[in-house]
């Protein structure tokens, strides 16, 4: 059986510029306390997950390809996970939104690629994505409210 990245689509009431521009609004969707600049190529930022034990939590990205309301890549480049064995398991994924007008509304494609079922966020990871991509980034973009943590 083949390995499956995380996916999932979300269709959006917005313009896909309207839908581009507001997921690079990180702090506005998915963590309120995140540091650096999501929206053009080669930006770099922080999203940090606090604690455990004393030791920070941390994922670090570069926006690594982007094509203006077409597509943004943001690969990961460093990570602190410590609540798994393998702290660093993100490194070198990638997190991929697509964006697609589908008549009046915009779909967004969102693959983290190399988020796949047999690694050990998975299960943890795929609930959180679910949650910050189907509850708060369409929130945020139809509604203009998200619920950032």
């Amino acid at each position: 059986m083949k390995n499956q990245n995380y996916h999932i689509t979300i269709t959006v009431n917005a313009s896909p510029e309207a839908a581009m521009k507001k997921i690079s609004q990180v702090n506005n969707w998915w963590k309120h306390d995140f540091s650096g600049s999501a929206e053009k190529l080669n930006d770099k930022f922080t999203v940090p997950f606090g604690e455990l034990n004393g030791e920070k939590s941390f994922v670090d990205f570069v926006v690594s390809e982007f094509e203006p309301n077409k597509k943004t890549i943001w690969k990961v480049t460093d990570c602190n996970l410590p609540w798994f064995k393998d702290k660093t398991e993100w490194n070198n994924t990638e997190v991929v939104f697509e964006i697609s007008s589908d008549n009046d509304k915009t779909k967004i494609d969102f693959t983290h690629i190399g988020l796949v079922p047999g690694i050990e966020c998975y299960e943890a990871c795929e609930k959180g994505w679910d949650g910050h991509v189907t509850n708060s980034l369409l929130s945020f973009i139809n509604e203009g409210k998200g619920m950032p943590q």
